[in-house]
């Protein structure tokens, strides 16, 4: 015991180096320090730094006051043992325990990581996998396509988020896509994101091997939104870093025209590239939709995709009526190599690839709120391995920043999640559903028929468009062909070719009255 102190069980090699710590300890019974193969520390300082680490060896995580007060030794005896203890690596701080008064707290490095191994072992085991069929309903709750639809500026931002570096044809953005998740979508409501410099449109690169570049019309050119930060990120990423393969010699003379004036002058208007090349308006549009196509021109507004993917028969109209067209008002019009380094104009330099995977293995959590391997299957095959996400993903679950575990049966391997999804797929699995159906284009992220479902795979075309029931497909509409794949009911198959059938219904509801059965 010690006066003042505590009463302490110390081991009988130890006992030397407490007689130096405490010279005034009584021992009960009275023996003399046994030397088991351990000399006796030189001074008392070192010999406070042994005292602790058998402590910690034995009790976990425990604040320095907790180590001071038995010993009656000074907070500051006590901290510079422990600073000691772990510049040698041998002890490690923190905040390890949910307490009132929380502090930093020290714990020896091997149990701290027994700890955490068991912590996280017990964490995967309190979750309950859930049916494929309401990870769907869940998917959609989680983009906002079913239930009460956001609106304003704020929601398309973070609708454009969740879809940042998908590739969608430039159609279907404004036909599927964000009318899908947002109420009453408004085009100038992305004009005004990607005009103020939030976010950057392009196509992402072309592969080496391509020979050609099919000019207009790039309805069906896959188009990625990306934020502006992350844009020479995303463009390096999915070029494998390797320049464009859209050469002079694979582009056309009208082309290579509009080409070397935005090379020479910089970004220009759409006016002003008239005036320049000297061709006339047609040609020019559509040399920027063969340079869209390429991935090698965009704009300052979304407008000017927008114009390019426009039917001609709408921009008849359009002139007839002498209003000023679309194009017009798409603003500056740039190389895109210039758009991510607008300093020197340059190719962008070779992607960290460390730094990539964290970005995009954040990118895919924010999309899917859940991950796993076979989610990949519907993304860009430019992203990261799974090896190398799950390898991010584990040092995110390390640091507590997402959970691991079972989620959805059915599919094998490592699964991750945000806390919020987690709790957001419990709420689902519990909930009734009140069977709404809901209509998807094939060219939305959420098209997962064939990977997580059951059915067929639905090329991701602008005009094809599934219908989920229950987070189940029961119909596609697919090259201008109708299949129904529930139970035999010619009612609901007449509505169901119907809700398919509607032009730019990213979403559709069913009333429980007239539902698909």
């Amino acid at each position: 015991s010690i006066p003042g102190g505590e009463r302490l069980w110390v081991s009988a090699e130890r006992l030397a180096e407490l007689q130096m710590v405490c010279p005034e300890a009584v021992l009960s019974p009275p023996i003399q320090p046994v030397s088991v193969g351990r000399s006796v520390p030189p001074d008392r300082e070192q010999a406070i730094r042994e005292l602790i680490r058998s402590r910690l060896e034995a009790l976990g995580p425990v604040q320095a006051v907790e180590l001071a007060r038995p010993l009656r030794l000074t907070d500051e005896q006590v901290q510079l043992a422990l600073l000691g203890l772990e510049q040698e690596g041998f002890a490690m701080r923190g905040s390890y325990r949910a307490l009132p008064d929380a502090g930093i707290e020290w714990c020896e490095r091997r149990l701290l990581a027994r700890i955490h191994r068991r912590t996280m072992k017990r964490l995967r085991r309190e979750i309950e996998p859930v049916s494929p069929a309401v990870l769907m309903q869940f998917l959609f709750a989680w983009h906002g396509v079913s239930g009460d639809r956001a609106q304003g500026v704020e929601a398309l931002r973070r609708a454009v988020d969740q879809l940042e570096g998908f590739p969608a044809p430039a159609a279907a953005w404004e036909d599927l896509l964000l009318p899908a998740r947002l109420e009453q979508y408004s085009k100038h409501e992305l004009d005004q994101l990607v005009g103020a410099g939030l976010f950057l449109w392009l196509r992402p690169p072309l592969d080496q091997q391509r020979k050609a570049v099919r000019p207009g019309p790039v309805r069906n050119t896959p188009i990625v939104i990306v934020p502006r930060e992350y844009a020479a990120q995303w463009h390096g990423l999915l070029a494998n870093n390797g320049p464009p393969a859209a050469t002079s010699a694979r582009l056309s003379a009208r082309a290579n025209r509009v080409r070397d004036a935005l090379q020479s002058r910089g970004a220009l208007f759409f006016a002003d590239l008239v005036k320049t090349t000297g061709l006339i308006r047609t040609e020019v549009e559509l040399a920027l939709a063969e340079l869209v196509a390429a991935g090698l021109v965009t704009a300052d507004s979304f407008a000017g995709l927008r114009a390019l993917v426009t039917p001609a028969s709408r921009k008849g109209r359009a002139r007839s009526s002498r209003r000023p067209q679309a194009i017009d008002a798409a603003g500056r019009w740039d190389l895109v190599e210039r758009s991510l380094d607008a300093d020197t104009g340059n190719v962008p330099a070779p992607v960290d690839a460390d730094s990539a995977a964290w970005h995009i293995a954040g990118t895919l959590l924010n999309r899917y709120g859940i991950m796993f391997r076979s989610l990949l299957l519907r993304e860009s095959k430019r992203l990261p391995p799974w090896r190398e996400l799950a390898r991010v993903y584990r040092r995110m679950e390390a640091r507590g920043e997402i959970r691991g575990g079972r989620f959805v049966t059915g599919f094998s391997g490592e699964q991750f999640a945000l806390p919020d999804a987690v709790a957001a797929l419990r709420a689902t699995r519990r909930k009734d559903q009140d069977q709404h159906s809901i209509v998807i284009g094939s060219a939305d992220p959420l098209n997962l028929s064939g990977i997580i479902t059951p059915g067929m795979r639905v090329p991701a075309a602008s005009g094809n468009r599934l219908l989920y029931r229950d987070g189940v497909v029961v119909a596609v509409q697919a090259s201008g062909q109708f299949q129904w794949f529930a139970e035999p009911d010619p009612e609901g198959e007449w509505v169901a070719r119907n809700m398919l059938l509607r032009h730019g219904s990213g979403v559709s509801y069913l009333p429980t009255a007239t539902r698909l059965s």
